[in-house]
């Protein structure tokens, strides 16, 4: 008998999702619940467990496509012997908890469906690729992509994020990674070869092999918009579209913010409070101050929250994600750097969950780890407004009645004329700089 798994309901009122890593091949066996492949919906990779035991007969899909929920995913032949499927699949099963011989008496509790509720069980952590890159391949002229010959950078061309991640698990520069694709794509077949020690990339004159010896440019590269970053992007255009949004900001001396900074490293060592839990803390007081920018416009209403779900920017293997610390207004400054620190490593690793990237009432965004000073970015729909932070450099400032060198940042807030007008705006934003240039008094006690 066969049985074939299909695309299920992910939640979240997700309808499609993009296979970005199979887990299994044709041939292989599998057990009830193992996580046979990487999916890519709006709001992050899922790793989706199948119901059935058996022999994988057949994949429906190869990585890069995008699946409806209920199309096949996957096809298994059930086994002779053993359990062929989820205890709960079965027409007529006990129900869990039951006195019977299933799985449920066992002591370990079944993962649901995905999208059908919170598993009890722990998470299966995915499988990882050795690191095998040499040091030379690190240390090549090659490596960010720059000629060797100290010629133009030339942009390194990767369609599927499944390459990307194979890749950076094995720890490869794809700069040295000889293309075989159309117009000079890498393919994972490329990535495979270099793991195996295949060829490098191939130069001649300092500039990639993808150009024609009488120097024409390479061909055009066409990267469908899927998953996460088509989120992204129908969410900044909505919110360009419905939100007459304005933006100010102000310089501030953030000397005495890093000082309290270095201060609770000396005092708590193990909590590690840095700058961004810092001006978290300081937002979620901000906010408290001027509830009406923790809001959202729904129809002809303004919505004011009462919990403050803060969200910041940070960097994904698939781009720019917004990770939410919920309940934020709860929490201590300790509370809110582990927090911040736990979703950090989660958007690095790709391991976010939908709950995890939804539900946000106001932004946080700490550009200045980009090495820029200032930004006019878009309101994460459908919030209210967004906080910007700069980098933090050494300017000359008017200190105690003498220029001196102090620790300068810019902030800028971008908000939703509708919400607030530019008094509630200009309120925020200087209750943020003095407690930035004053830290110790609204920390006391937090």
């Amino acid at each position: 008998m066969t049985q074939v798994f299909r695309l299920p309901d992910l939640g979240e009122g997700l309808t499609e999702a993009t296979v970005l890593e199979w887990h299994v091949a044709e041939g292989d066996t599998v057990a009830v619940d193992q996580e046979v492949v990487t999916v890519e919906t709006a709001k992050a990779a899922v790793e989706v467990p199948c119901p059935y035991a058996g022999v994988v007969t057949s994949l429906h899909s190869s990585p890069g496509q995008e699946l409806a929920v209920g199309e096949p995913l996957i096809t298994i032949a059930a086994l002779a012997d053993g359990e062929a499927y989820r205890t709960e699949e079965m027409a007529g099963a006990a129900p869990r908890g039951a006195e019977s011989g299933s799985r449920s008496n066992s002591g370990s509790p079944e993962r649901p469906l995905v999208g059908y509720g919170a598993s009890e069980a722990p998470r299966r952590s995915r499988r990882r690729r050795a690191a095998v890159a040499s040091a030379a391949a690190t240390e090549s002229p090659g490596s960010g992509g720059t000629s060797g010959s100290g010629g133009v950078a030339q942009a390194v061309r990767v369609i599927s994020p499944l390459v990307r991640k194979l890749a950076a698990d094995a720890g490869l520069d794809l700069a040295t990674i000889a293309p075989t694709g159309d117009g000079g794509v890498i393919r994972r077949a490329d990535v495979e070869a270099a793991l195996a020690g295949g060829d490098t990339l191939a130069t001649a004159g300092g500039y990639p092999a993808t150009h024609s010896a009488n120097g024409s440019a390479p061909a055009d590269v066409r990267i469908p918009i899927t998953g996460i970053r088509k989120a992204i992007a129908e969410k900044l255009s909505t919110s360009r579209r419905v939100i007459p949004d304005a933006t100010t900001w102000v310089d501030v001396d953030a000397t005495e913010l890093l000082a309290t900074k270095d201060a609770l490293k000396r005092a708590r060592p193990s909590e590690a409070i840095g700058i961004l839990a810092l001006l978290a803390r300081i937002t979620v007081a901000g906010l408290r101050q001027f509830p009406e920018l923790n809001s959202s416009v729904e129809g002809e209403e303004i919505v004011q929250h009462g919990a403050i779900h803060l969200g910041f920017a940070a960097q994904s293997p698939r781009g720019l994600v917004v990770p939410v610390v919920h309940d934020a207004h709860a929490m201590t400054t300790a509370e809110l750097a582990a927090a911040l620190r736990d979703l950090t490593d989660g958007a690095r690793e790709g391991r976010l969950t939908p709950a995890q990237l939804t539900g946000g009432t106001f932004t946080l965004n700490n550009y200045g780890v980009f090495g820029v000073d200032g930004s006019t970015p878009i309101i994460n729909h459908p919030e209210a407004a967004m906080l910007g932070v700069g980098r933090i450099i050494d300017k000359p400032w008017a200190h105690e009645g003498q220029v001196a060198l102090r620790k300068v940042t810019q902030l800028s807030f971008t908000f939703d004329h509708r919400a607030c007008d530019g008094g509630t705006a200009g309120g925020f934003l200087r209750y943020v700089a003095d407690c930035v240039e004053h830290p110790a008094v609204l920390l006391a006690g937090m």
